[in-house]
């Protein structure tokens, strides 16, 4: 027995014992891949300004998730494509929504569409996905946004409201305190376009698309008006919203803001204040990054303060955020509540507004020290949301995309200092947004709406 048992060993040649190895391994492999389950892919799209703070997260999501793998869809190799608005985001999802194949599961959401996406029922009913103490975190305001008819269509990623950036340097050359109202604006404003030899004093939000009527909704509201109410009256002829469109008309009558007006979006307005051209500006706390620039001659003079409203009227600013959705058609529910999970988390959200300079969901965020090291300002934000009423939204309506565009063709009429006229045009965006409101409800297969001024 002993003797066969050394002749067989001698036998056995040393490639025949590697070739044993690899069938074996070759076994295991096929065997896993018979048994794993094929990998997930979700994608969605966000606006082309902040998709590249999107892949160290995505990077960690797809380490950390064998099974599911998740794609930014407007960002291949490296090279960031369209869309640059949020107009155009939506106009991607909306499209999508009505093809036979839909490419997207995950829904980065404008605060403004969750209505919409609601009533035509392109998105999913969160509601029972989500616990309160799943919720607990947020602010309440960013969960209320993300709600339709009592339903959770949308988690929070990230919330925004409006603000006045402003020099501090030059305010303390002049000895003059940052403005509270209207008035104060465009007096400090005239007064250190004389004594610094600068362009101007105010840039706003003023080409014709939905940055002129977030930043307009500021200024109504900060005049005591309103643009659509809970009763679906409009109030766009009434007395407050034709002093809001005349402060803006002051503005630029008087030189504090740029005559060519139809061209000063968010990206024009911040790169003109960075380069010392104006002494105030209106836009989103995330151009911070942009105007604090290191590499420019002022890094540590910009400031943030509520926008300015009418005497007595407190803190009036339009809110803005973004959060997540899941597609009513999708066929990887779990997955995508999987990963909605890890990108509305406090790591998450840390991850990306250290990066992106943009405003959390999530209130602890905003006290977090590594948060308040880099941008000192955000308790300041903060409050500003917190003492900022939740009426100051733009109309949670189905049709808001229509009434907006409304609003933007004829608010672009009436901001047009060479002609009169601009009662009657808010007096026709009156009368053509109460028609909007009578027409029937939207239903889910209606072509996806563009607007076109």
């Amino acid at each position: 027995m002993k003797r066969g048992l050394q002749k067989f060993l001698q036998q056995l040649k040393f490639p025949r014992i590697l070739g044993l190895i690899f069938a074996l391994v070759l076994c295991i492999k096929l065997l896993s891949a018979c048994t794993n389950p094929s990998v997930v892919t979700l994608s969605f799209v966000v606006p082309v300004r902040e998709a590249k703070y999107w892949l160290p997260l995505i990077d960690q999501f797809n380490h950390n998730n064998k099974n599911i793998k998740i794609e930014l869809g407007n960002y291949s190799k490296n090279s960031p494509k369209d869309p640059n608005f949020s107009d155009d985001v939506k106009k991607i999802y909306s499209s999508d929504f009505q093809s036979e194949s839909p490419s997207y599961d995950l829904i980065y959401m404008d605060i403004i569409w969750v209505p919409e996406f609601a009533e035509k029922e392109w998105v999913m009913d969160l509601t029972q996905e989500f616990s309160k103490e799943d919720l607990n975190g947020f602010l309440p305001s960013e969960v209320n946004y993300g709600r339709y008819d009592g339903k959770l269509y949308r988690i929070p990623f990230r919330a925004d409201v409006g603000v006045l950036f402003y020099r501090e340097d030059w305010l303390k050359e002049l000895h003059e305190d940052p403005p509270e109202t209207f008035k104060d604006l465009l007096a400090i404003s005239q007064k250190i376009i004389q004594q610094k030899g600068i362009p101007y004093g105010y840039l706003w939000q003023s080409k014709p698309n939905e940055g002129l009527a977030a930043m307009f909704v500021e200024v109504l509201y900060g005049h005591g008006g309103f643009w659509i109410n809970e009763q679906k009256e409009v109030g766009l002829n009434r007395l407050e919203a034709i002093q809001a469109v005349e402060f803006l008309r002051d503005t630029i009558k008087k030189g504090i803001s740029p005559r060519d007006f139809k061209t000063y979006e968010e990206q024009y307005t911040r790169s003109r204040f960075r380069d010392n051209q104006a002494v105030f500006m209106r836009n989103w706390p995330d151009s911070w990054r942009e105007v604090n620039d290191s590499e420019i001659s002022f890094p540590s003079n910009i400031a943030i303060k509520p926008v300015v409203s009418a005497e007595g009227k407190g803190i009036v600013t339009v809110r803005g955020g973004w959060g997540f959705g899941i597609a009513k058609n999708t066929g990887h529910k779990k997955e995508a509540l999987q990963a909605i999970k890890f990108l509305t988390s406090a790591a998450s959200q840390q991850k990306f507004t250290l990066a992106y300079a943009s405003v959390p969901s999530l209130k602890r965020l905003f006290y977090e020290p590594k948060i308040v090291a880099k941008y000192s300002h955000y308790p300041q934000l903060l409050y500003i949301i917190e003492n900022s009423s939740d009426e100051y939204v733009r109309p949670r309506i189905p049709q808001y995309a229509r009434a907006s565009c409304i609003l933007q063709k004829y608010l672009s009429e009436a901001l047009n200092v060479d002609k009169n006229g601009y009662e009657k045009a808010m007096d026709d965006a009156t009368k053509k947004t109460q028609d909007l409101l009578l027409e029937p409800k939207i239903s889910n297969d209606s072509e996806p709406f563009e607007c076109k001024i």
